[in-house]
């Protein structure tokens, strides 16, 4: 198990892989995370017959307002955790563009995904991250896509 460097946010979040290919559910790796305050500890194994997927959100991020927009990803991090997926982390400008960010985070399903976001509408923290943006205004735009690992 590898943490993340210090300097992302959400430090001490680790992502281990567990075995062999072939010993695990639908041959997909078992996601292990834990946040710094060791509150959620849970893994994202893809329930039978349904593939882990994870998504890919790219931020456009006003350079300018770079601490709002970690402050903001520090919130989403505990969220997606406590709602079921496994947060990777946010991956914020270092070298080259000045305005791009990643967050990618996994859930066991399509189906698990979408009753996160479902829930979302009525939890209040989720509330409350959505808007410190509205206030701030650090995300000009962002992408998302969905992903599925290809294991050898």
């Amino acid at each position: 198990m590898s943490p993340c460097p210090s300097e992302y946010p959400g430090q001490g979040d680790s992502i281990e892989t567990e075995g062999s290919v072939k010993e695990l559910t639908n041959g997909l790796p078992r996601i292990r995370a834990s946040n710094t305050d060791r509150t959620a500890t849970r893994s994202v194994v893809p329930q039978r017959g349904l593939s882990m997927i994870t998504c890919h959100l790219r931020y456009v991020i006003d350079p300018y307002k770079l601490a709002e927009f970690e402050q903001y990803a520090r919130l989403w991090i505990p969220i997606v955790n406590r709602m079921g997926g496994a947060h990777h982390g946010y991956f914020l400008p270092s070298e080259g563009a000045n305005n791009i960010a990643v967050a990618l985070f996994s859930f066991p399903s399509l189906a698990a995904y979408e009753d996160y976001r479902t829930r979302m509408a009525s939890d209040p923290e989720c509330q409350a991250a959505f808007e410190l943006d509205r206030r701030n205004r650090s995300i000009i735009s962002y992408e998302r896509s969905f992903m599925r690992p290809v294991l050898g």
